[in-house]
């Protein structure tokens, strides 16, 4: 039964999300809202773990290092029976069309730090028999995952920028690294993240951009030794 304060009590909330920073701050703000969450990092880990347990809320990155997030939305928007709540989750606010076409009740753009938007996004496409609150003001406390979860997504990115030698993983590394900017207010590293995603769209050369973005990440790995 839900409590003043956790008007989520009593819900599991399943998070598809590679991010870590993301991932702790969809935990700590699952905590302050007193759901229960369990989290896979990919497509394959999330259709695992759908076998076996049915969460009430579902939200999905939509861009994922085994595929696009749209596709798992929209298999569950069709599943008999259906999710209560599913919602979509990028950094990339223009995507939000994108999941609600394929069958999301709602979107939420990274970061994802605003309790009281968190709350509020679930609550809102949750069906009646699971609105066990009564109307109380939302607390509009800012969720901040400490720096550990941050250097991890970093240090995943470095990764991957150091063993890629094709162009096969462009999308994936600009829009993971621009939803870590976001999440971490980086707008330089944001921006740059953008750059790449721009000039591969086009079809240019992104050998510079690539070398750019690493050394920026590796900047930022240094700072947060």
């Amino acid at each position: 039964m839900a409590q003043p304060g956790r008007p989520l009590a009593g819900l599991t909330v399943f998070a598809v999300e590679d991010s870590r920073y993301s991932s702790e701050a969809m935990r700590l703000l699952c905590m302050r809202s007193g759901a229960r969450i369990r989290r896979a990092d990919c497509l394959r880990s999330a259709i695992r773990h759908l076998q076996s347990y049915r969460p009430d809320v579902a939200i999905i990155d939509l861009g994922l290092p085994d595929g696009d997030g749209t596709g798992l939305i929209r298999n569950l928007a069709n599943a008999t029976p259906r999710l209560p709540v599913i919602l979509g989750i990028s950094g990339d606010p223009e995507l939000r069309d994108e999941a609600i076409a394929a069958g999301a009740d709602g979107f939420l753009s990274k970061p994802v730090e605003n309790l009281a938007m968190f709350q509020q996004a679930i609550m809102s496409a949750l069906p009646a028999n699971l609105r066990h609150w009564s109307p109380t003001p939302v607390p509009n406390d800012l969720i901040m995952p400490d720096g550990t979860s941050l250097r991890e997504d970093l240090t995943h990115v470095a990764d991957i920028l150091s063993t890629v030698s094709d162009t096969s993983r462009i999308d994936y590394i600009a829009r993971f690294l621009g939803g870590v900017a976001r999440s971490a207010h980086d707008q330089t590293l944001e921006e740059a993240a953008n750059a790449l995603a721009k000039d591969h769209r086009a079809g240019r050369a992104v050998a510079t951009e690539l070398a750019r973005l690493s050394a920026m990440v590796q900047d930022r790995l240094t700072r947060t030794a």
